[in-house]
């Protein structure tokens, strides 16, 4: 009977840790932590972020509730602008869910430099179908999971909206992927020939060795729509 009764109180106590439908929001699972994941939030606050004009997180602007951080649409209040990870990085994996509401805009940025003017960082577009952008630039790279205005995501599947995607960027030296629910969605080498050739054609073309840029922050962005985010981590690689 005591066997039985251990052998069901460790069965609630994994469902405790983990839930229902996997592991505990914005937590790190022992696999995870062996492989030498770290989490970019905690869920509850806005330790390790700032706003991108000024040390301290935005006061305004982003809501934190229920494990989720959600970008505030534009309201009389005004808005938090985007935020950034105060750690710069150079290779790495990051991985995020995020949720998206109707014809809503934002996207998670990499290689930001807050002291270069222009904006330097590569985007991982995060962006609703019925939002104006997706039918502009060319071949669809403004559509989710591209890299924005650069290159396109092929055969990308977002989840219906109000459900939530994940999104996987990974930076080993000059290669980048993007992944989209685990998909492999834009591949590409910075620096080489063919990323000249498309940062040309878009609208950085006018900025000299345009995300080329050695190491920088991450970067979420308040394009003031509703755009929710959580499960934000990351894993540095030698």
């Amino acid at each position: 009977m005591k066997q039985m009764l251990f052998a069901v109180a460790a069965v609630m106590g994994a469902a405790a840790a983990f839930g229902a439908e996997g592991p505990a929001l914005n937590t790190l699972t022992e696999q995870e932590k062996s492989e030498g994941w770290s989490l970019l939030w905690n869920g509850q606050s806005g330790d390790g972020w700032r706003s991108t004009g000024r040390d301290a997180f935005p006061e305004k602007g982003w809501a934190m509730a229920d494990g989720v951080l959600t970008v505030q649409p534009k309201n009389a209040k005004g808005t938090g602008g985007d935020i950034i990870t105060k750690a710069v990085y150079t290779n790495f994996i990051l991985k995020a869910e995020f949720r998206l509401t109707p014809a809503a805009n934002s996207g998670i940025k990499y290689f930001f430099d807050p002291k270069v003017s222009g904006g330097t960082a590569l985007e991982y577009q995060v962006l609703d179908a019925a939002h104006p952008d997706a039918a502009k630039g060319i071949d669809g790279n403004r559509k989710v999971g591209s890299f924005y205005d650069v290159l396109p995501a092929v055969n990308a599947k977002p989840k219906p909206l109000g459900e939530w995607n994940s999104a996987m960027i990974v930076c080993r030296g000059k290669k980048v992927e993007h992944w989209l629910n685990g998909e492999k969605v834009v591949e590409f080498e910075r620096g080489s020939e063919a990323f000249r050739a498309a940062v040309a054609k878009s609208k950085f073309s006018k900025f000299p060795n345009w995300g080329e840029q050695v190491a920088g922050h991450i970067l979420l962005q308040d394009h003031q729509d509703s755009v929710s985010f959580r499960n934000i981590k990351i894993k540095v690689l030698e």
